[in-house]
């Protein structure tokens, strides 16, 4: 049975472009033009996924986001402009699980769209008692469940987007070793897909953040300043 993916976006080009996108895939997809029209549709009618725009007329993508996390934990996508940070940190605050910027890589959205997808698929496996160990990685006091887009550090919970929960990764597979920007970049978002180098840097600093909040001395990811990052071998006692 094909996933079901609601995208809710006022702009027409949007709607139409990611849909052609998503069915061509083999998702159905339900649209909404603005906050209202897409929470009573999918409180009516629960999606897999949502891809939601931030500003739309009648309601917001915040707002909406905010009645639809009162009942609803399905998987949301936020698409922002370049200058919304501050509504895409709020965003992830109150329950966003990852955000894409305007104009965006429909090839990333594709990519994001599946890995929330995959997620969600694991996380009913794992409740019907199905689950695989090959998906878990323990580094000392960091667990990272790839199945359930897990991370937990010190068994508090880390509340990663996508994006963060790949590079963490990336890093903590290969502990002392360096990884620059571009293979960073790589595992993040795919190959063959510009972002730019300051992007890592911004998601390596608002992951440290997260980690920091469950423990104030958390320093496992090293910068080495004009080389890239690495997970340290080991944990300071």
């Amino acid at each position: 049975m094909a996933h079901t993916i609601a995208l809710v976006d006022d702009d027409r080009n949007i709607i139409t472009s990611v849909s052609i996108l998503l069915e061509a895939e083999g998702y159905s997809v339900r649209t909404y033009r603005d906050g209202e029209e897409g929470l009573n549709g999918i409180m009516n009618n629960p999606p897999d996924l949502v891809v939601l725009d931030i500003k739309m007329p009648r309601m917001d993508g915040m707002e909406m986001l905010g009645q639809l996390r009162k009942d609803s934990q399905v998987p949301v996508i936020f698409l922002t402009s370049k200058d919304d940070e501050i509504d895409e940190l709020l965003g992830l605050r109150m329950g966003a699980d990852d955000f894409i910027r305007k104009p965006f890589s429909q090839r990333l959205l594709l990519e994001r769209i599946r890995v929330l997808i995959r997620r969600q698929d694991a996380i009913r496996q794992q409740s019907e008692g199905s689950r695989n160990s090959d998906d878990v990685m323990q580094r000392g006091p960091l667990l990272l469940d790839a199945g359930r887009h897990l991370c937990a550090w010190k068994k508090e919970h880390v509340n990663l987007t996508v994006t963060e929960f790949l590079i963490v990764e990336s890093l903590a597979r290969h502990p002392g070793h360096v990884k620059s920007r571009d293979q960073l970049i790589d595992a993040a978002y795919g190959e063959h897909i510009y972002v730019d180098d300051r992007t890592i840097d911004s998601h390596i600093k608002r992951v440290r953040k997260k980690f920091k909040l469950v423990d104030k001395e958390f320093n496992q990811i090293e910068t080495l300043y004009g080389v890239g990052y690495r997970y340290r071998e080991t944990v300071e006692s």
